[in-house]
């Protein structure tokens, strides 16, 4: 437990869909886009701050008892991840709302931390998330074997 102690902890929630897609946040002013997810706050779990941090980056109040556990993972050499994934139906992102702000400049003009919304094929992570996100998502998870396990097929329906 040292190990961890003195790593930073990011919490977020893979938000899947059944069409093999995941929901993906752009990060304002950057390139990239990523998972909702942030730290910790005083007292709060890994689920509980995944939640939060859900529900301010895009506005979505995710069921808890509909996540499940992906564990801590190692991400940068002094911060790991703790993730959780869900499924969904595929909605539409332009409802999808920021509520966390940053300051910027001597203005101290703020922005949200998170400035659109899309689904991305499981095939276009590697060209939206930086490497190390993108790594995590198609290398050391399986998503669509996540995804399987969250909405397996349904059986065919014989017909009488």
């Amino acid at each position: 437990m040292e190990f961890f102690a003195s790593r930073r902890l990011s919490c977020g929630v893979i938000i899947l869909n059944a069409s093999r897609e995941l929901l993906l946040c752009h990060v304002t002013g950057q390139s990239h886009w990523d998972l909702p997810k942030g730290g910790l706050d005083i007292g709060e779990s890994p689920l509980e701050a995944a939640l939060r941090e859900t529900r301010e980056e895009t506005g979505l109040r995710l069921d808890a008892e509909r996540l499940i556990d992906l564990g801590r993972m190692e991400y940068r050499p002094r911060k790991d991840l703790h993730l959780f994934a869900t499924v969904m139906p595929r909605l539409d992102v332009s409802s999808l709302r920021c509520t966390s702000h940053f300051a910027v400049g001597p203005s101290g003009r703020r922005l949200p931390e998170m400035d659109d919304y899309r689904w991305a094929g499981f095939g276009e992570v590697h060209g939206l998330c930086i490497p190390r996100m993108a790594t995590v998502l198609t290398e050391r998870l399986d998503l669509g074997g996540l995804l399987d396990s969250l909405h397996p097929a349904r059986e065919p329906q014989l017909a009488l």
